[in-house]
């Protein structure tokens, strides 16, 4: 009897001791593990660390102190042939800062300049931030006024030897550049350079092609000049005032509406053949015009009360006039087989245009045709989705053009950077060939969309 008690009191201590383990094990991983009340909350909690993006460094960028000569000195010089705007203005002025950019549709150097001078605490969310030590920057910017330059003399013989000269701005620029040892180190791959005018920088493209060019389309580049690889495709400055009323058609009598140049070369030879096919339309405005501020309130009235507006390609694919179509809330219709749009990593143009290839808009009536039968509900859903868009092509707007164009360059600097490097080394190639970096495109399909 008394050895089966010491059993059963064996027992009951092992029983025991196997519970107060029991007991301390679980205590110990309630507590590393949250209560029932709180697993829905860290669940989502961790949810949301796993799909939050990691915060990127702001690309740094370094903007160079070019000599007036390539910026203000440009405004001054355009100033002068002008008079002044008010014939006051016959001479240089002391203080060329002082000088108001002119108005014109490749306003965007001036816009880009003038964001990178504004303090940083006025440039919240950029992508980009200013370093003034070259040694610090990942890119540098050339705010050089190239499509201003271009059109000082515009319309206005020179005699040789006197006046303004932009070849020679361009190969004073090109000279000064060479002589940077930041250019030199790569090549002048890590630069941006502002070329928003099909014709700016054209004596000197071959040597700056290796830099980040902003252009407005690459209609005048060589393959191994421009790319989308490479190069940024920026919007026209628009031209016309924003339309600041609600999305509708009640006030939107017409139904097509285009006003510009008539006359113009390569490709933009199509639009004397839509004037012809559409000129006398009876829902149709179409008109001659060139740029001028009694013109700009006309097309400002006849975007702001058309439905759709008319875009074909002028001396290259692209125009200000679709951008101006945009911000007008006016659906815009393009006509330009060859066409290149800005941003279209985060824009669908496809949501609010239409696309028609060239020659099957020059068939009698098909156009007209094909625009009465869109409805009132598919116009608005257009208007809807211009409304939502149209700041990226606002370069006045803070989260604007200006802000997608740093976001669109800071894009480029892995590749940059591959670049960079990779010449750095020895690599062959094949001299008879252009050492172009573009991107190979289906170029066959349905152009017409609607």
């Amino acid at each position: 009897m008394a050895r089966k008690s010491s059993v059963l009191q064996r027992a009951a201590i092992a029983v025991f001791s196997v519970i107060a383990i029991y007991a301390i094990l679980n205590a110990s991983v309630s507590r590393s593990l949250p209560s029932s009340s709180d697993l829905p909350r860290q669940l989502i909690r961790e949810e949301q660390e796993r799909e939050a993006p990691p915060i990127q460094p702001r690309v740094k960028v370094y903007m160079y102190d070019l000599p007036t000569r390539f910026t203000h000195g440009v405004i001054e010089q355009h100033a002068i042939v002008r008079g002044g705007g008010g014939g006051m203005m016959k001479k240089p002025t002391n203080d060329v800062t002082a000088l108001k950019y002119p108005g014109h549709q490749h306003m965007h150097e001036w816009y880009l300049f003038s964001d990178l001078n504004r303090p940083e605490s006025d440039r919240s969310g950029s992508p980009i931030t200013r370093v003034l030590d070259p040694a610090d920057a990942d890119l540098f910017y050339v705010p050089v006024f190239s499509s201003l330059s271009l059109i000082v003399n515009a319309g206005r013989p020179v005699e040789p030897g006197s006046g303004y000269s932009d070849e020679k701005m361009q190969e004073g620029l090109i000279d000064w550049l060479e002589r940077q040892v930041w250019w030199r180190r790569n090549g002048g791959r890590d630069h941006v350079i502002p070329a928003g005018d099909p014709n700016a920088l054209y004596r000197i493209l071959d040597r700056v092609k290796n830099a980040v060019l902003l252009v407005s389309d690459f209609g005048r580049l060589r393959p191994d000049q421009g790319s989308f690889v490479k190069d940024v495709v920026i919007p026209y400055s628009h031209r016309v005032n924003l339309f600041t009323g609600e999305i509708g058609v009640e006030s939107r009598n017409t139904l097509l509406f285009f006003m510009g140049n008539r006359y113009r070369k390569d490709g933009g030879k199509v639009r004397d053949l839509l004037f012809q096919v559409l000129e006398k339309e009876g829902d149709v405005t179409i008109k001659h015009g060139t740029q001028s501020r009694e013109n700009r309130r006309a097309a400002t009235k006849g975007m702001h009360t058309s439905k759709f507006c008319l875009n074909p390609a002028g001396d290259t694919p692209s125009a200000c006039r679709l951008f101006d179509s945009i911000v007008s809330l006016c659906v815009p219709v393009i006509v330009s087989d060859s066409i290149e749009l800005p941003f279209e990593d985060v824009i669908d143009y496809r949501k609010f245009s239409i696309f028609v290839e060239a020659n099957v808009a020059l068939k009698p009536g098909f156009l007209v045709k094909m625009l009465r039968k869109i409805g009132r509900k598919k116009i608005l859903e257009y208007q809807r989705e211009m409304k939502l868009v149209r700041r990226y092509f606002d370069y006045g707007n803070p989260n604007g053009a200006v802000k997608e164009i740093w976001r669109q360059v800071s894009q480029k600097l892995p590749l940059i950077k591959l670049m960079s490097n990779r010449d750095k080394r020895l690599v062959l190639r094949n001299s008879t060939e252009p050492d172009c970096s573009c991107l190979c495109t289906n170029q066959t399909g349905l152009i017409t969309s609607i």
